[in-house]
């Protein structure tokens, strides 16, 4: 997919689009949560922000696989939890008010984390790469605020100012950035649909591994120190499900290497199948008991 209005442009704004409709579903009571009921946002926060990252390289690190791919596959891991982890929290039964304060404060924090882990990332996998990729640390950071915190702000100055009109539009709002995620999805399979067979084999395996691996940590972490059911399921959906999107736009606009997105698309179908597995499973059941 070469630089285009669709790359500098149209995913953006698409981008800017899902995050301000994540903004109108916020207010400041979701981080007031993290102080009040520290330990389960901590546990999510925690798998989130540090053992993705650390669960991807050392899978990378496992299977031989092309630098650029390589680098893809640390994008999406490096990303925060994607707006569309609180519509499968919601049909699974699980704690929607822990699932949206997870999406909303990683989305701050990875502001730092995401130009961290990707130096760090182009070093070691793209040394010896005839490829160079510059990642302007500052320039990053910078980039990644307009396109998600200074978004979800102006959301949440709407829902401050505009309530009754913030309310009216969650619903319509998470309905179109699901949507817009999956459209670009398509796009990025399309765009890329002559090297797509190649791509899938050599990353869809992985990330599938390491999308059930992502999972499997959420739900067991959160038993492991004892937090109920809803807790348990809105952790290992927001471990699970990534900002595809966000993931994208890094790739083929700030690094400008198209190639890199391959590893969101092929991800984001993984997500596909075990969010929609999950809304089965967790929310076929009448009951979801709270210990």
């Amino acid at each position: 997919m070469e630089q285009s209005v669709m790359t500098t442009i149209v995913l953006p704004l698409s981008l800017i689009i899902i995050m301000i409709g994540m903004g109108m579903t916020l207010t400041i009571d979701d981080f007031k949560r993290v102080v009040v009921y520290p330990k389960a946002a901590i546990i999510g926060l925690f798998n989130q922000i540090i053992m993705l990252p650390i669960i991807g390289f050392l899978l990378i690190s496992f299977i031989e696989l092309d630098p650029i791919l390589a680098v893809g596959v640390m994008i999406i891991v490096a990303c925060p939890g994607g707006v569309t982890s609180n519509l499968i929290t919601h049909v699974a039964k699980g704690d929607i008010a822990l699932s949206v304060t997870l999406t909303a404060i990683s989305s701050f924090i990875t502001i730092i984390t995401i130009p961290l882990i990707l130096s760090y990332s182009i070093l070691y996998f793209m040394s010896d790469s005839s490829v160079k990729v510059a990642l302007p640390v500052v320039d990053t950071i910078l980039k990644v605020m307009v396109i998600t915190v200074i978004p979800i702000s102006i959301g949440m100055l709407i829902r401050y100012f505009k309530t009754d009109f913030a309310n009216r539009m969650e619903v319509p709002m998470r309905r179109a950035s699901t949507v817009i995620f999956i459209l670009v999805v398509l796009g990025i399979i399309i765009a890329n649909k002559d090297s797509l067979l190649s791509s899938l084999q050599k990353v869809g395996l992985l990330t599938l591994i390491l999308n059930v691996l992502t999972i499997g940590l959420g739900y067991a972490s959160a038993k492991l120190f004892k937090l109920n059911t809803k807790q348990s399921i809105s952790i290992m959906i927001e471990n699970g499900i990534q900002n595809g999107t966000l993931a994208i736009v890094i790739a083929t606009t700030i690094l400008l290497q198209p190639e890199m997105s391959i590893p969101a698309a092929v991800y984001s179908l993984s997500m596909f199948l075990t969010g929609g597995i999950i809304m089965w499973y967790f929310g076929r059941r009448k009951e979801v008991d709270a210990s």
